[in-house]
């Protein structure tokens, strides 16, 4: 009878496989594969600049407001006020829509594999109207099933991680180990130099996609008061999560390079290549469609619970004024139908890129680049924003908290965070030499022109704010400095009428 009505802690162990479900994709690896050995440094450098300090400073933010609603929205408007808020939270959701057409390209390319003809398939996964129709044809089944508001839908995410993450990760690297023991030819030089030339700066862009791959460990943040000891567990539980993801993108990166000629990665069809080649040489070859299968479930099932996901947080910040009616309409069961549509209506139309784009490949990339541009804007304002609280909210309640005394730990620890977003952004302009993108012209001009016009949207909608955008309904919690100011405005209005009162 003592344990009825117990809280369920998590643990170590536990939350750190939960971050690494939710932050590890296979997909980018090709990506990767470009840099042979090198490939590693990127990898470790990333995570030590970019993983650890996001998923520390979201901790910290998480515990400070983990009472009030509003997630990146809440933190940066904390720090910096409500328009910054909106910018930060309209990043999130956005880069979101933008994903999708990159990570349904791969999920594309893993259903054309499905079939045993292998040059066929090859060709097909290279279609661009193929590509396009089934992106398309896939995004608006997930959407239209978010819509009903099923409740299968996190199971079958939980599902889709192990069987098209976790299994083919594992699958991928024991491969790859076998083809070496037992006499197999590497194509990836072990002996090449782990620091990249640092000479040639239009071949770090593809490697500043790594900061993308490692993006989303913030969430694990919101389980901080989950656990037992929180200050000394959940440090624990990011840095085994870390290394667990760094081992499964290195050890992957190198499997595909061993099995694959560089001159030869596809960043789209080269994963489901690799598998197909150490199928070949272990001579089970009717292993290929079931990988393709399950990958193809894997991004599907990603997708599916992602369709609804960020558009659930700029929903409730949209109720409490920050949009239009229009985008506060719900179907009978609460589910947020237009913002749905809108941001279906916005993945078509990045889709149809394919149209201008010289091929599947380089749709791929500038897309990805672009969600790139647009996170780490958002990370920026979040490491920058975690900063400024120390000072703003000296006394606030912090649960957890990144170094026990003074401002020195998340100044080094939101500094580095803040640093190497900065690095990744810049670099994320520059052209990459290892594919073609057409010419540089579209290659800037979509990258700048789209990073400036969903930057600018916000403070115009914000700009554009009206009283009938309030939503009677919401719940949506004042922020701190808003209290403060009722506060001393209800003192000011006691202290005039003791004043009246005492004449």
């Amino acid at each position: 009878m003592a344990n009825i009505g117990k809280t369920v802690k998590l643990g170590v162990f536990t939350l750190a496989i939960m971050n690494v479900t939710a932050v590890v994709s296979l997909r980018g690896l090709p990506a990767e594969a470009e840099y042979g050995l090198s490939s590693a440094f990127y990898y470790l450098f990333a995570a030590i600049v970019f993983l650890i300090p996001t998923a520390l400073v979201a901790a910290e933010l998480a515990a400070m407001f983990q009472d009030k609603q509003g997630g990146v929205f809440r933190w940066v408007g904390e720090a910096f006020g409500k328009k910054f808020g909106f910018l930060a939270i309209w990043l999130q959701w956005i880069e979101s829509t933008i994903w999708y057409p990159t990570v349904l390209t791969f999920g594309a390319v893993s259903i054309a594999f499905i079939g045993m003809n292998h040059t066929g398939d090859m060709s097909l996964a290279s279609n661009k109207l193929y590509t396009l129709v089934v992106v398309l044809i896939i995004y608006w089944l997930a959407t239209f099933i978010s819509l009903k508001g099923l409740s299968w839908v996190g199971k079958v995410a939980k599902v889709g991680g192990m069987v098209g993450t976790i299994i083919p990760a594992a699958l991928l690297i024991i491969l790859g180990v076998i083809y070496l023991a037992t006499g197999g030819q590497s194509n990836m030089d072990f002996h090449s130099n782990f620091f990249p030339d640092f000479t040639k700066f239009d071949n770090l862009v593809l490697a500043s996609s790594i900061f993308l791959f490692y993006a989303g460990m913030e969430m694990g943040g919101i389980h901080v008061k989950d656990m037992v000891n929180p200050a000394k567990n959940y440090p624990k539980a990011v840095f085994i999560g870390s290394a667990i993801t760094v081992v499964i993108f290195v050890l992957g990166t190198f499997a595909l390079g061993i099995i694959i000629p560089e001159k030869d990665i596809n960043l789209t069809q080269s994963l489901l290549v690799g598998f197909d080649n150490y199928f070949q040489y272990i001579r089970m070859s009717w292993l290929s469609p079931i990988i393709a299968v399950a990958l193809a479930f894997g991004v599907l099932a990603g997708v599916l619970t992602w369709v609804a996901g960020p558009s659930k947080g700029i929903f409730a910040v949209g109720k409490a004024g920050y949009l239009p009616p229009f985008f506060q309409k719900t179907n009978k069961i609460g589910v947020q139908k237009n913002i749905l549509f809108v941001q279906g209506g916005a993945v078509t139309l990045l889709s149809l890129l394919f149209v201008v784009m010289p091929s599947v490949q380089s749709f791929y990339q500038i897309l990805s680049q672009l969600t790139v541009l647009l996170y780490l804007i958002m990370y920026m304002l979040m490491f920058s924003g975690a900063i400024y609280l120390r000072y703003n909210m000296k006394k606030a309640n912090r649960p957890f908290r990144i170094g026990g005394k003074g401002n020195g730990l998340i100044w080094f620890v939101g500094g580095l965070g803040f640093c190497g977003s900065l690095l990744a952004f810049v670099l994320s302009f520059i052209p990459p030499s290892q594919i073609s993108t057409g010419s540089n012209t579209v290659w800037f001009a979509v990258l700048i022109i789209g990073a400036l016009v969903v930057v600018a949207a916000p403070f115009i909608i914000y700009k554009s704010r009206k009283s009938t955008w309030v939503d009677p309904n919401t719940q949506f919690e004042p922020f701190h400095w808003e209290e403060q100011k009722t506060v001393a405005d209800t003192q000011a209005t006691t202290d005039t009428q003791t004043t009246t009162t005492v004449k």
